[in-house]
């Protein structure tokens, strides 16, 4: 029986601003941001929206192609959780009209969280065929300002429908995990900026890449030329070449030529390019990126795709791209959401970035920007608002 992605749809903010705007203002080569990690732009959420109408904006055109009944799970994966005790799902819930008979849950291991929900979501439709799941990945990166981690900020959501006949990917069964309690990456409840280890995060990155790999491996009995691409979570998107560096290594195997490399990999970064770190939806954007954008077919190939949290959990797993896959894909939807954003100034993006989410207590309405299908309309008797904008 097949298990796997059926429907898969990604959601950014419709405001952004170019980082060579940000060296500029901070004094160094736009170089370092647009080569050194490989960020063209920055994805910046204006007050009106947060990681609920990020997902559900992104899970609304899933549910309208696939309909909502038999929908008996949806799992929403954040580490930018917006109450202590109710779930982000159930918000969604209501918002995309779900049905009653739904389990909605919330689920967090920093970015690992998007695949510790469709490996969830895999298991349940796995013990009731009949039903589908659906998982939500949303998240805002946010550092402080002028900080190392700044460049590397942005928010997004993707939506997965997940089913026993997967019109775009069906997993394979062989995976590799890896968990170890670290400090590398975290944001204490009482901030609302991460702090992060950059360079400690990276060796732990590929370090638990390689764990997770060999057990992979071992499992599967696959190599690395068993998998059509790659793709990786991107905290930015240079990584992933030094994450396939570190596998060719792993395996005594010498690095491909510079084309083949791009060939590997960098279809799969253009979405993370233009957004910034999206966490738990981050490899999942990529997938997205990959799927929409590869100019050849990729029918009966397969994918490896890494995925790791910081704090930290890791996994390497693998799945084959079901033929017809195109006609299911929300391409003309993602390209056109990228391309007709509205362009920030600095001073807009720091008067955004100071202003925040009020937590004062008082109410609040929130005037309306520019967004999807829903939006957060304001705080009241400290409860969140959601309205439909039309």
């Amino acid at each position: 029986m097949k298990i796997g992605i059926d429907l898969l749809c990604f959601h950014t903010p419709s405001y952004v601003m170019d980082l060579r705007i940000l060296a500029e203002k901070r004094g160094v080569d736009p170089d370092k941001f647009t080569i050194g990690i490989g960020q063209e732009r920055m994805a910046v959420l204006p007050p009106d929206q947060d990681i609920v109408t990020l997902a559900a904006n992104a899970a609304l055109p899933v549910v309208e192609k696939a309909g909502r009944d038999g929908i008996e799970l949806l799992i929403f994966a954040t580490e930018s959780g917006i109450d202590q005790s109710k779930a982000a799902a159930l918000f969604c819930h209501k918002l995309l009209n779900l049905p009653a008979t739904c389990r909605c849950i919330e689920v967090k291991e920093a970015c690992y969280g998007g695949t510790a929900a469709l490996r969830l979501a895999a298991t349940m439709v796995a013990a009731r065929p009949h039903t589908k799941a659906l998982v939500l990945a949303a998240d805002v990166a946010r550092y402080d300002l002028a900080s190392p981690g700044e460049p590397t900020q942005g928010a997004g959501a993707v939506a997965m429908l997940v089913s026993t006949k997967p019109r775009i990917l069906a997993l394979d069964p062989e995976t590799g995990f890896h968990a170890e309690d670290v400090m590398d990456f975290w944001r204490p409840n009482y901030r609302e900026e991460a702090l992060v280890d950059g360079k400690y995060s990276t060796r732990m990155y590929l370090t638990t890449l390689i764990q997770a790999w060999k057990q992979y491996t071992a499992a599967s009995g696959r190599g690395l030329a068993d998998h059509a691409h790659y793709c990786f979570h991107l905290p930015f998107t240079k990584i992933a070449y030094k994450a396939y560096s570190r596998l060719c290594k792993a395996e005594g195997t010498a690095e491909p030529p510079k084309e083949e490399l791009l060939h590997l990999l960098d279809m799969a970064l253009g979405y993370n390019r233009q957004t910034g770190n999206t966490y738990a939806a981050c490899v999942y954007e990529s997938l997205s990126a990959l799927l929409d954008n590869m100019p050849e077919a990729l029918d009966d190939k397969r994918i490896g795709l890494f995925s790791y949290g910081s704090g930290c959990m890791a996994e390497f797993f693998s799945g084959v791209v079901q033929r017809g896959y195109r006609a299911h894909l929300f391409t003309d939807l993602h390209r056109t959401m990228l391309d007709t954003r509205t362009p920030v100034t600095y001073r807009q993006y720091e008067d955004i970035f100071t202003y925040g989410i009020p937590k004062d207590g008082a109410d609040h309405v929130f005037a309306p920007y520019r967004g999807g299908a829903f939006r957060l309309a304001g705080i009241k008797a400290h409860k969140r608002r959601y309205e439909a904008t039309a």
